[in-house]
């Protein structure tokens, strides 16, 4: 199996688009955190495309990967120009825009992702899982990251959102690292059967990543809790740290398995 570039942008755009639906679905934040999202994620998601396309093997799964990932940008860009036309309603209004159509944008990711597994090899259930799991892993913390900064723009909006979030982000986080534990799999990297190219420092280093990960989570979790405006800040400060170490966890495992 192997890692590309596509992959990591779709992954990373699915998991964050789905993520946009389970907030914006509350119609708490406003419309503009709504935008703020889709555009970024349609980025990534094109991006990813572009990469896909612009590789020289092209096999089944990689224009299912890409063609799925096109569409997920295009349906992510539709679903913001309908927020943005009817933005007069607000997000409770009788004519406000339906949060439903976020949910057309990663359906559309999750078949690029199953396309992009079978485009990476390796056993095709294992590899379709663990993009899958990264997507949410990578996607759920950058948005809980950008979450924390609309709290700027809605000081009086409830911790509830950004709770929910942060919350969902500890379960990806173990089945991402489950899964990468899987044989073949980092347990392999490990004991050295899989060599890193640096004497186990690579391997190492994803140890490190995985549990910061989880520890970063729940000090942010510990944070929310505060009742203080500048906990939400502090927050969303750990948050940047734990979008790095995410990579870590996940990206980093799997070019060491494509080794």
């Amino acid at each position: 199996m192997h890692l590309d570039v596509a992959a990591v942008l779709v992954q990373w755009s699915a998991g964050g688009l789905l993520g946009c639906w389970v907030t914006t679905r509350r119609r708490l934040v406003g419309l503009g955190y709504g935008w703020l999202l889709r555009s970024v994620f349609v980025v990534l998601a094109f991006g990813g495309a572009a990469a896909g396309f612009a590789e020289s093997t092209h096999t089944a799964g990689a224009v299912v990967r890409d063609a799925a990932a096109f569409l997920m940008g295009c349906s992510a860009l539709g679903a913001l120009v309908v927020s943005m036309v009817r933005r007069r309603e607000g997000v409770t209004g009788e004519r406000s825009f339906n949060p439903r159509l976020d949910l057309l944008a990663p359906l559309a990711g999750l078949i690029a992702l199953l396309g992009a597994a079978d485009a990476a090899g390796g056993p095709y259930p294992l590899s379709a899982a663990r993009l899958v799991a990264g997507g949410l892993l990578l996607g759920l913390v950058t948005d809980a990251m950008l979450l924390g900064h609309w709290y700027l723009v809605q000081p009086g909006l409830p911790r509830d959102p950004i709770r929910e979030i942060v919350r969902l982000c500890a379960p990806a986080w173990l089945l991402d690292v489950s899964l990468l534990l899987v044989p073949t799999g980092m347990l392999s990297v490990l004991s050295g059967s899989i060599n890193d190219g640096y004497g186990g420092l690579l391997g190492a280093m994803w140890v490190l990543s995985a549990i910061t990960t989880i520890v970063l989570l729940g000090v942010t979790w510990r944070a929310l809790a505060e009742p203080y405006y500048s906990a939400v800040m502090a927050a969303t400060g750990l948050l940047y740290l734990t979008i790095l170490m995410s990579f870590g966890t996940d990206v980093l495992a799997r070019a060491l398995l494509a080794r």
